[in-house]
């Protein structure tokens, strides 16, 4: 059996985990994980954070070879590639191998320029443009604010 492994940094805000939390849901409903042909892409999906939130990487992991899963895909649901994704990830899911030996395990790019990345941008300024102020970020006074905006 195969598993997905929804990867992300992991927050002090619940909002910014339950984003990942959702992802990994959606992802696990069968009109995802199907490929069309009667074949599941994966079996079972868990989300996971590298640090500051639970279940962690090497849980996630236990999680679902305790579903039944020997392959595990591993989604860093990260825009960029840098040292988490090019290190710490990467070492985080060999100490889970090592706890579970009777698994493997493999890691899928960030999202990066993929074509749905720019398309979401796209929109994403669309909706903004349009009015729809749901898209804007919400800045309160506790919003730390540069030349650039808000951050």
């Amino acid at each position: 059996m195969r598993g997905l492994l929804v990867i992300g940094h992991g927050s002090r805000r619940d909002d910014a985990n339950a984003t990942v939390r959702e992802v990994a849901r959606l992802l696990a409903r069968p009109d995802r994980a199907g490929q069309g042909d009667g074949q599941a892409r994966w079996d079972a999906v868990e989300p996971a954070f590298l640090e500051l939130a639970q279940p962690d990487i090497v849980a996630g992991y236990g999680i679902l070879t305790a579903a039944g899963c020997t392959e595990i895909l591993a989604h860093p649901f990260f825009l960029f590639e840098g040292s988490h994704t090019t290190h710490d990830i990467p070492a985080a899911l060999t100490r889970a191998q090592a706890r579970f030996p009777d698994t493997r395990w493999r890691l899928t790019a960030p999202l990066g320029l993929h074509p749905g990345v720019l398309t979401a941008v796209t929109a994403r300024i669309d909706d903004t443009l349009a009015g729809d102020h749901r898209a804007d970020i919400a800045v309160t006074a506790d919003t730390p604010v540069t030349a650039n905006g808000p951050r």
